[in-house]
């Protein structure tokens, strides 16, 4: 008896989605992002996009931050497209109408309980393989942020709680303080 074969979509098919509809598609498999944010999550997003947005402002930076949903497809020709909660761009070649194409300079994921292995395991890869130079895993329910940042050809990872300041790597003088906003 033969398996059956799952469909191989594309962007495309990604980018033909109903707009109510929140997917990734990666390496040609839709995956789907049923559940709606807790609002730490979204307190942790907003402050930290701002935060960074404020440094890029004070600096005038050429960066830009994106929240999700915002479209990032890591490689031209690969079926891979993600929706990082933030992204930091500072190559506007990388910007599009539809999102960014390349890997961001960095990073931001924010878990919940249900795509804890795709943040941890299948992003971490993606990320590092792209070339992104910085990906951040903050967990709200351990109270942590896992710190990846490219040295060389690899990621290296730091590991902080919410009562640490945590630099970003990216920039020289940026940290965020994760005390002030999450209770």
């Amino acid at each position: 008896m033969e398996l059956a074969k799952s469909k191989f979509y594309t962007e495309e098919d990604y980018y033909s989605l109903p707009e109510n509809i929140r997917a990734e598609l990666i390496d040609g498999e839709l995956i789907y992002n049923q559940a709606a944010p807790s609002r730490k999550h979204q307190t942790i997003l907003m402050e930290v996009a701002g935060t960074i947005r404020d440094y890029i402002k004070t600096k005038a930076g050429s960066c830009h931050v994106y929240p999700a949903p915002f479209a990032v497809k890591l490689w031209e020709d690969r079926n891979t497209i993600v929706e990082p909660d933030i992204s930091v761009i500072c190559d506007e070649d990388k910007l599009t109408d539809r999102g960014c194409t390349g890997a961001p300079d960095c990073i931001i994921e924010i878990v919940s309980q249900g795509n804890l292995r795709q943040d941890y395991v299948l992003k971490l890869n993606l990320y590092n393989e792209a070339g992104v130079r910085e990906y951040w895993i903050v967990d709200p329910a351990k109270s942590s942020v896992f710190v990846y940042y490219l040295e060389k050809s690899n990621f290296k990872a730091e590991a902080y709680t919410f009562n640490d300041k945590i630099k970003v790597n990216i920039y020289e003088d940026l940290y965020i303080d994760f005390k002030g906003f999450v209770d």
